[in-house]
């Protein structure tokens, strides 16, 4: 006979440690109501502690990376505009000189 060990979904394990987190219920009585070990429970808390941390320090710089993807994006637009307004000189300049008026583009 096999015992299989249960598995807990991340919503679960999420909910449990924020309960212990908040501390309104010490960790014994959360075990006994969801029916965990206790010493999971405080493995769950001290992840999601440790975790915390590293999302807020993740978002500020994710924020900082989209102003900078921001930034490059805002170039590459110029230097498009820029090309565009070259192409248009020297095709007018090139019909100008009774060069070839196709346009490869």
């Amino acid at each position: 006979m096999s015992n299989k060990r249960k598995q807990y979904s991340s919503q679960f394990k999420a909910k449990v440690a924020l309960e212990a987190v908040r501390g309104q219920k010490t960790i014994s009585e959360l075990a006994s109501q969801y029916e965990v070990h206790p010493t999971m429970i405080n493995t769950w808390k001290r992840q999601l502690l440790e975790e915390a941390s590293n999302l807020i320090e993740k978002g500020s710089e994710a924020s900082q990376t989209n102003e900078s993807q921001q930034t490059q994006l805002d170039e590459l637009y110029r230097q498009i505009g820029k090309l565009k307004v070259e192409r248009d000189f020297l095709a007018s300049r090139s019909a100008q000189l009774g060069l070839k008026s196709e346009k490869p583009w």
